[in-house]
């Protein structure tokens, strides 16, 4: 079995890489807090030409930051397993 987080990923890292923020399409947080099961998650906006865009990062018990919230009805070493 993988661990599908080999290294942390923080969330700025995630940030740059899916939205991409610049001095001139600067990024804001538009929400923070938890879930209803009490996963912690950040909504984090960037402007686009064509409107803007908002991701929901959710922060995973291993260290790490996703955008995908996990299963909480799987055993825990179902969702730290890669799929090959």
């Amino acid at each position: 079995m993988t661990n599908m987080y080999p290294q942390k990923s923080s969330l700025r890292s995630l940030v740059d890489k899916w939205l991409a923020p610049t001095p001139t399409r600067p990024l804001r947080v538009t929400r923070f807090g938890r879930t209803a099961r009490g996963a912690r998650y950040v909504c984090i906006e960037v402007a686009r030409f064509d409107g803007p865009v908002t991701i929901a990062f959710f922060y995973h018990e291993e260290g790490a930051w996703g955008v995908f919230p996990l299963n909480p009805y799987l055993p825990r070493a179902t969702r730290m397993a890669k799929v090959s």
